[in-house]
């Protein structure tokens, strides 16, 4: 028998969708916590590390380091917080919904990442403002490149996070995200700088190619112990996670909505 949902024309991105799921994230309970965390951290890693802030890096100070690896972090957790609303969808049954809509999964997925991306762009911005305050010192195109990859690579995690609200129930999803951020965290270079064998761990991890990427321009393509950082590698790194995850999330958005 021909189902519902197969009578109707499916297509991609709607931004109606995407300007309803934008007003809907930007309350102030998450503007609080996106500006907040980022700004906390900062603060905190900086006085930590600050008998290394005068170490001149090619093209900046540590703090420009640091600042960048935050901005990575910030919109990253910004993303994949929104976990939590969508096991809430998938809970009360609006993601049955959308799926008897014409926005198909591949639609969806795409329309939430980018909601989720302009989200992002505010504690980056916090960041790179706090970053300018306290002391951090770079060349121009290193702000522009490593704040902007900062943003961009933060998609990896908008998908991550669909994958995890549609995986999970929402009494677990809550805690997961941070969790999972703050480890991936410390495994990709971002807080502290990492060498030897851990170094070779996290250039596998999801954070490590965002945040190599976002720093190239800061280190010419160096990470802090002297081995090169691959760009070539950390390409991989984004796409392969990128695209990873935004499969899964078209997979179980189908697996979601099916009818038991």
């Amino acid at each position: 028998m021909t189902t519902t949902t197969s009578l109707r024309p499916r297509r991609g991105l709607h931004p109606t969708f995407v300007l309803h799921d934008i007003r809907r994230q930007i309350t102030p309970q998450n503007l609080i916590f996106t500006v907040a965390l980022p700004a906390v951290l900062y603060l905190a890693l900086f006085r930590v590390v600050e008998p290394s802030a005068g170490v001149d890096l090619p093209h900046g100070n540590f703090q420009a380091w640091m600042m960048i690896g935050i901005a990575v972090y910030g919109a990253s957790i910004g993303t994949i917080s929104r976990a939590a609303g969508i096991s809430n969808e998938k809970a009360n049954g609006w993601l049955r919904t959308i799926r008897l809509s014409p926005l198909g999964a591949g639609g969806y997925v795409a329309s939430r990442i980018i909601a989720c991306q302009v989200y992002s762009a505010i504690p980056v911005i916090v960041v790179g403002i706090l970053g300018a305050l306290t002391g951090a010192r770079a060349d121009a195109i290193v702000w522009i490149t490593g704040l902007v990859v900062a943003w961009l690579g933060s998609a990896i995690f908008s998908a991550l996070g669909l994958v995890l609200g549609m995986l999970l129930p929402p009494e677990v999803v809550t805690h997961v995200p941070g969790v999972v951020m703050t480890g991936l965290a410390f495994l990709g270079n971002i807080f502290i700088p990492l060498s030897g064998g851990m170094l070779a761990i996290a250039q596998v991890t999801p954070l490590y190619g965002v945040a190599t990427l976002a720093r190239y321009a800061l280190t010419d393509g160096y990470n802090l112990d002297g081995s090169h950082a691959s760009l070539a590698g950390a390409l991989i790194n984004v796409a392969a996670w990128f695209f990873g995850f935004s499969f899964a999330a078209v997979r179980r958005f189908a697996g979601a909505t099916d009818r038991q």
